[in-house]
């Protein structure tokens, strides 16, 4: 049997970590994943998916992300029921999270990487840039250089691994 889910989508809340009873990190959260099609003049619809994360990845989601953020996820589809405090029974579809991915999108609130670094009219090179906006000191003899490719050489071998 086989049940994976990957999605990408954006955060659609403020993100609440917790602990349950036993002190085991628990996250649950929606991602809006836009639908693949739009009909003519019609705004596009998004489908609104819960998740559930635990444990390390929950602590590595709310550090993180944060509602709005982009986020890929991939997990696995776990269905339950419950009866609420009226005797009405509820049925409950959420994507249990296994790996968290980044999906390269820039920090809210700023300019993405490459335009800022292309608006930026200093001498400082891409690495250096990147570590002054993210306050991380320049390591001692650190240089970033982009050569061509006559900086490198063929390398010619009999055994046939590249390795």
């Amino acid at each position: 049997m086989l049940n994976r889910v990957i999605l990408m989508g954006r955060i659609s809340q403020d993100l609440d970590l917790r602990q349950t009873p036993n002190g085991v990190s628990v996250l649950t959260f929606n991602i809006a994943v836009d639908r693949g099609y739009s009909k003519q003049g019609e705004e596009r619809q998004a489908d609104f998916i819960t998740c559930v994360a635990w444990r390390q990845q929950a602590e590595f989601i709310s550090r993180y992300f944060s509602k709005g953020r982009m986020i890929a996820i991939e997990g696995n589809l776990r269905t339950r029921n419950y009866e609420d405090k009226n005797g009405t029974r509820h049925y409950v579809t959420e994507v249990y999270v296994d790996n968290v991915s980044f999906t390269g999108e820039p920090k809210q609130g700023g300019a993405s990487y490459n335009s800022s670094y292309q608006n930026n009219n200093s001498n400082t090179s891409p690495s250096s840039y990147n570590r002054q906006q993210n306050n991380i000191p320049e390591m001692p003899g650190e240089s970033v250089s982009i050569g061509d490719l006559s900086d490198f050489e063929e390398v010619l071998s009999d055994d046939g691994v590249p390795f």
